[in-house]
């Protein structure tokens, strides 16, 4: 009876794996960055949070990593 639910777990994390997302067309990519700089993106706050907390992580492996060496 437990294995039932972790079968349609991995069939819909499957599923949802195949879905990407269409790449956006370099003029929506100039748009999406003069938006940010101008700061009218929707959800601003939040997206520069998420960009805070990207580049925290990528500093700190790149610390870690030049720690390990």
């Amino acid at each position: 009876m437990r294995l039932f639910p972790s079968i349609v777990l991995a069939v819909l994390l499957a599923a949802l794996a195949g879905c990407d997302q269409k790449p956006k067309s370099t003029t929506e990519q100039i748009k999406d960055k003069v938006n940010d700089a101008l700061d009218r993106r929707p959800n601003e706050k939040l997206r520069d949070a998420a960009e805070d907390v990207r580049d925290g992580v990528k500093a700190a492996v790149k610390d870690l990593k030049a720690a390990a060496k």
